[in-house]
């Protein structure tokens, strides 16, 4: 399955061969696809799920842009984590264990990120929580491509 989405993602490659190493091609491809796929649930979870009601947990209430948050992350970490260890950085020799546990903190700093750019756009700027979501990914996107190129999917020597 791995094989075909490469094969699939460097068809597109040629036209940005001078501009790009192929790695970062496919992060950005293979991320595009895990951004598409956030927004998308984000946005269902927002609008229909919570339907833009508080979310009440027993131990805490939370308004729906962050309960969304919150919700789509594990399914975006996961499909995040097999895209980047088998299409984005499958030349990374690091124990799949190390790095799901580094993805994992890269993650947590991209959450926590992403919670406070929400807070920030949402509750204090006032913006609409969608399109909130789709200017806090950009920021995180930066953030996240170092992190997992240098730290998560790393090539030892």
């Amino acid at each position: 399955m791995a094989g075909a989405i490469i094969r699939f993602i460097d068809f597109f490659y040629f036209p940005f061969l001078r501009f790009l190493p192929k790695e970062t091609f496919r992060y950005a491809v293979a991320g595009g696809a895990n951004v598409v796929l956030d927004l998308l649930l984000y946005f269902t979870f927002y609008n229909f799920i919570f339907a833009k009601n508080n979310v009440d947990l027993l131990f805490v209430v939370m308004s729906p842009h962050i309960a969304s948050l919150f919700f789509v992350f594990p399914i975006t970490f996961t499909t995040g984590f097999l895209l980047n260890r088998f299409v984005s950085f499958p030349d990374s020799n690091l124990h799949w264990r190390i790095q799901v546990f580094r993805y994992f903190m890269v993650g947590m700093g991209a959450l926590i990120l992403s919670y406070l750019l929400m807070k920030l756009f949402v509750d204090v700027l006032h913006f609409y929580p969608t399109p909130s979501r789709l200017i806090s990914v950009i920021l995180v996107i930066l953030y996240s491509y170092f992190s997992q190129r240098k730290y998560s999917f790393r090539v030892l020597d």
